[in-house]
């Protein structure tokens, strides 16, 4: 398996608290991919506008180069909701990258993004999110998180998987 991975899913599903368990894990680098966004997409965000895909695409097109320019293992949290997306991302970095989807209910994400504070993504835009959602194919590489767990049992579900993946 390639030491490119996307922690994927909807805003509030834990990607950058998986991703910095998965360091003490694996010592892979962790990127929020919240960091690599335009300014003006976090404006836009916090305004409470969705995105486009015309405001996704340097987006995912950094993401992509960040991971081809990692030497290292290399995760980066990043939505990556529609196939296009992930597709960009694959194309620009690359070579394969495994995506760790965090799949939840909308009412577990709900709950999750009420509770945290800081960030600039609203609840409210957590609709667009969920409309805006193309889970991966059977041809794509990724592995199926059910994020219903506590921090502990998904990141031992995403090892598990993986090693699966290894074999």
């Amino acid at each position: 398996m390639s030491g490119k991975f996307i922690i994927m899913g909807v805003a509030g599903c834990g990607k950058t608290s998986v991703g910095e368990a998965l360091i003490t894990q694996y010592g892979w680098a962790f990127i929020d991919g919240d960091a690599l966004h335009p300014q003006r997409n976090i404006d836009k965000m916090a305004a409470g506008e969705p995105l486009t895909d015309e405001d996704r695409l340097p987006w995912l097109m950094q993401i992509g180069e960040t991971m081809r320019d990692h030497a290292e293992p290399v995760a980066i949290g990043c939505s990556a909701l529609k196939r296009g997306y992930r597709d960009i991302i694959r194309m620009t970095a690359g070579g394969d990258v495994c995506f760790i989807f965090l799949n939840g209910s909308r009412e577990l994400i709900e709950t999750r993004m009420a509770a945290r504070t800081g960030h600039f993504m609203p609840l409210s835009l957590l609709d667009s999110q969920f409309d805006a959602l193309e889970p991966p194919t059977h041809d794509e590489l990724f592995v199926d998180i059910d994020i219903s767990g506590d921090l502990d049992s998904i990141v031992s579900d995403i090892r598990k998987k993986l090693e699966a993946h290894k074999t």
